[in-house]
């Protein structure tokens, strides 16, 4: 992730008041490619304070930076209609720094660590190999569970472990430029997984956007041989959303893969705030339909983190959009701030109300949801998928 989230920039505000003018977007743009110790940089506090006078003004409605409480599109509409409601629930923005609520006592299985159990052979096995595991980078809570039982279930993440976007949730680390991919990852990955005797795998990737087709033929050729080794192995790609790029996520739909899923993490209104800008909420929409339009074999999957100051009608919606987009399976959990730099938990969800939350989906038509604190997109992967299988 970033060495510090907010990183002192040598333009004082009042300079910035003066040369932002009538160049605007172009001068925001400029904000968020400034690098420092060649890692991707945030504008100090002073900078947004002095820039979001004037994102705000007309003609300009869309958010410039993530960490400017602004609003624009159809997420303005839609919290417009939500103030008029007579809701209770107030919309909220995620910020970083702030004071937490109190954290309920969220179990979390401890790994099996003896000698023969299945978690210490996938972590011997991943440190041999070199391979890198989202469970890992991402300081996931689940690795204890998710690596152990009959179903163990390991997220492996090619293409690197240095991503180029910047998103505020996440512990992964980020760089503009990363290390080129490495050519025999692929079959190094399916001879690795294809010895540890699962029934399902998903793999992921951080995003590669220095990479004119967004790393597609890496995750495909990926994809080919884990089939190739082991074709009765139920494969999960969690991919980008490829810039947008309908080339590559056609490719990667039809790569012979099982599952396609890729995240839109949070409400539309909360997108700009939490995710790296450019990632957006239709693109993500549009990146699932588009999957699905490429295969419709394919289980199309995301999922979404709580948490963060949406309400509970923005999370009804978001689901709503996702099953008119044609997906299929979504994953609804808890948000736990990875590093206090990263932005802080403004509500802890309880059990009984992921519970109605599960509910509320699998009343739209998904096929599979997943609901609970600790759920997380891969979480226990191959344990729901088939049950959801023999449930069918």
């Amino acid at each position: 992730m970033l060495n510090a989230f907010l990183t002192p920039f040598s333009h004082q505000s009042n300079t910035i008041n003066s040369q932002v003018g009538s160049n605007r977007p172009a001068f925001a743009s400029q904000l968020t490619h400034i690098n420092h110790n060649n890692r991707m940089a945030r504008p100090s506090l002073s900078v947004l304070s002095a820039l979001s006078a004037h994102v705000r003004t007309p003609g300009f409605s869309s958010p410039t930076h993530p960490m400017l409480n602004c609003h624009g599109g159809l997420g303005a509409t839609r919290l417009a209609a939500m103030k008029q409601d007579g809701s209770d629930e107030s919309p909220q923005i995620p910020k970083v720094g702030v004071e937490q609520p109190q954290r309920p006592g969220y179990r979390v299985p401890a790994p099996d660590l003896r000698r023969d159990s299945r978690f210490n052979s996938i972590k011997e096995g991943l440190t041999q190999s070199g391979l890198h595991t989202v469970c890992e980078e991402a300081q996931c809570p689940n690795i204890g569970e998710c690596w152990s039982g009959e179903h163990a279930t390991a997220t492996i993440m090619i293409l690197g472990d240095t991503c180029t976007r910047g998103c505020h949730f996440c512990a992964v680390d980020t760089n503009a430029k990363p290390a080129a991919p490495d050519p025999d990852e692929p079959f190094n990955v399916a001879m690795q997984v294809s010895s540890w005797g699962v029934d399902y795998i998903v793999i992921t990737s951080v995003d590669r956007d220095d990479l004119k087709d967004g790393g597609a033929e890496h995750f495909t050729k990926t994809v080919q041989a884990v089939k190739s080794l082991k074709p009765t192995l139920l494969v999960e790609c969690l991919a980008g959303d490829f810039r947008g790029d309908r080339k590559a996520v056609e490719q990667l739909a039809n790569s012979g893969l099982d599952v396609y899923a890729h995240n839109i993490e949070t409400v539309e209104r909360l997108q700009a705030n939490v995710r790296d800008r450019r990632a957006t909420y239709q693109q993500s929409l549009t990146a699932l339909q588009w999957a699905k339009a490429a295969n419709p074999d394919l289980l199309t999957k995301s999922s979404i983190m709580v948490g963060l100051g949406e309400t509970r009608e923005e999370i009804k919606q978001t689901l709503q959009d996702l099953r008119d987009h044609g997906v299929e399976a979504v994953t609804l959990g808890q948000y736990l701030r990875p590093e206090e730099r990263h932005l802080s938990v403004v509500k802890y969800y309880t059990e009984e109300e992921f519970a109605e939350m599960k509910t509320e989906a699998e009343a739209m038509g998904f096929k599979y949801v997943a609901s609970g604190p600790l759920v997380r997109s891969s979480y226990k992967a191959g344990e729901y998928y088939l049950a959801s299988l023999l449930k069918a």
